[in-house]
């Protein structure tokens, strides 16, 4: 399965890059993409993915969430202010 990954703010700064497509199977949920993004993208996108909110297609998903074809996730590190 294709997937849009989005990156925002400090995630964009520690993956290095504000967008990428990945590759995944067709029954990995959140907690696999997460990982796989870790494992690719290092040790500083890690650290926000720990703390980081996740979309899945414009939904809040968890770590169990479904994945969608050709979807869009979009990563959001915590902000400050308001």
């Amino acid at each position: 399965m294709r997937l849009t990954v989005r990156y925002f703010a400090g995630a964009a700064a520690a993956a290095g890059i504000a967008q990428e497509v990945v590759e995944l199977r067709e029954d990995d949920r959140v907690t696999d993409l997460l990982t796989t993004l870790a494992h690719t993208r290092g040790p500083a996108l890690a650290r926000v993915l720990d703390v980081a909110s996740v979309l899945v297609d414009g939904t809040t998903a968890g770590p169990d969430a479904p994945l969608t074809p050709n979807g869009t996730v979009d990563v959001l590190p915590p902000f400050a202010g308001g």
